[in-house]
C-alpha cells in the first residue's frame, strides 16, 4: 500500500529541515553577504549572492545527531585582472574580507579548495564560493588546489531540477530528501555525495513515463518506488562506475567525487531498496505494508493523527496514534 499520509508525516516531522533552521540560514547568509559587499577591498567587485546545492534545490534535510547542516552560496564577483593571475586569490580575498570583520574573524573562517567556510556553534556551516563570469560568458569557480578555473552553470542546474520536479508532479525533491535521509540517518549510500545522488535520481525522471501511466509520479510513494526501480534498472545495466555529468550542460563531471567502492555500495543498496520498496508498495494488507515501510524508514514512518470530529455533545477527543514495529 502507498500510505501517502505516512510519508507526509515522515517528511514533515523527521526528514525536512525546520522552517526555523531555514530562516536562520537565510539570515546568516544575508549577514555574511552584507559584510563582504561592504568590505573596502572586496566590496567593489561584489555583484550578487546566488544559492546553490541542496539549499537552492530545496533538497536540504535535517542533519543526523551530531552532524552539521550547511548552505552553499556563490559570490558573484567582477574580475580583477591582478587576482586572476592566481585564481585562488579570489578565495584568499573572501577570506581576508571576513577576517577584517570582528565577528567573522572570531569565528575563524578557513579556506578550502573551492570556498571559504564559516562554521557556527550549532552544527551549521556556510560555504562561500567565489563565482565569476569571464569574457565569452564563461562561468567559472576556482579550484584553489590546482590553481585553475572550473566550468560551472549553477543557474542551469537549478533550472534542470525545477523542470524534473515539475515532470514528477512536485515529488522529485521529496524523493531526493527521503533517499538522503536513508543515507545520513539510516547508514546507507555512504560515500555518495549529494550532488551525485541528486543528479542520478533526477536523471531517471522521464516525461514519457507519464504518457503511458498518468499515475507514475502522482504521490510521494508512487514517485519513490518508480524512480528507485528505474534507477536500479539503469545501474544494473552499467559496466563499472559510470561517468556522472553535470545536468546543466556545462561539460563538468562529478567523477572525482565518487570512488569505485562507493559506487558499488550505492548500486547494491539501490538494488535492495528497489525490491523492498516494491514489496511494501504492493503489499495489500495495511498493517503488513506499514511494517515493511517502517523496516526501511524507521519509526518516523507513522500514520497521521486522526482529525477531531464534532459530535452531538462537542468535540470528540482524538484516538492516540498506533505505533507499529520500527525498522
Amino acid at each position: 500500500m502507498k500510505h501517502a499520509g505516512h510519508f507526509d508525516v515522515l517528511l514533515n516531522d523527521t526528514v525536512n529541515l525546520s522552517k526555523f533552521s531555514l530562516e536562520r540560514l537565510d539570515n546568516r547568509t544575508a549577514a555574511i553577504y552584507a559584510v563582504l559587499a561592504a568590505d573596502p577591498v572586496l566590496g567593489p567587485y561584489v555583484r550578487a549572492m546566488i544559492r546553490q546545492g541542496s539549499w537552492a534545490h530545496r533538497t536540504i534535510i535535517k542533519p543526523a545527531v551530531g552532524r552539521e547542516f550547511d548552505a552553499d552560496f556563490l559570490l558573484l564577483l567582477d574580475e580583477n585582472p591582478d587576482w586572476s593571475l592566481s585564481p585562488k586569490s579570489y578565495i584568499d580575498q573572501v577570506y581576508f574580507a571576513l577576517c577584517r570583520h570582528a565577528t567573522y574573524k572570531a569565528m575563524q573562517p578557513h579556506r578550502k579548495c573551492r570556498c571559504v567556510r564559516v562554521v557556527y556553534a550549532d552544527f551549521c556551516h556556510v560555504d562561500i564560493v567565489p563565482y565569476l563570469i569571464l569574457p565569452g560568458d564563461r562561468k567559472v569557480i576556482v579550484n584553489g588546489d590546482e590553481e585553475i578555473w572550473e566550468a560551472t552553470n549553477p543557474e542551469g542546474f537549478t533550472q534542470w531540477m525545477k523542470e524534473q520536479d515539475d515532470i514528477a508532479s512536485g515529488n522529485l525533491r521529496k524523493v531526493i530528501r527521503l533517499l538522503k535521509y536513508l543515507r545520513d540517518h539510516r547508514g546507507h549510500f555512504e560515500g555518495t555525495r549529494s550532488v551525485i545522488l541528486t543528479t542520478l535520481v533526477g536523471d531517471r525522471v522521464d516525461a514519457a513515463r507519464k504518457m503511458y501511466d498518468s499515475g507514475y509520479y502522482t504521490t510521494v510513494p508512487d514517485a519513490l518506488v518508480h524512480i528507485v526501480q528505474d534507477l536500479d534498472t539503469w545501474l544494473q545495466g552499467q559496466i563499472g562506475r559510470p561517468t556522472v555529468y553535470d545536468p546543466s550542460g556545462c561539460g563538468l563531471t562529478f567523477d572525482h567525487r565518487w570512488s569505485d567502492e562507493a559506487y558499488e555500495h550505492f548500486s547494491d543498496r539501490v538494488h535492495c531498496f528497489a525490491a523492498e520498496m516494491t514489496n511494501a508498495y504492493h503489499e495489500r494488507d495495511r498493517d503488513a505494508s506499514e511494517r515493511l515501510w517502517q523496516d526501511i524508514f524507521g519509526p518516523g514512518f507513522q500514520a497521521p493523527p486522526p482529525k477531531e470530529t464534532s459530535g452531538r455533545f462537542g468535540p470528540v477527543a482524538p484516538v492516540a496514534p498506533r505505533f507499529g514495529r520500527a525498522g
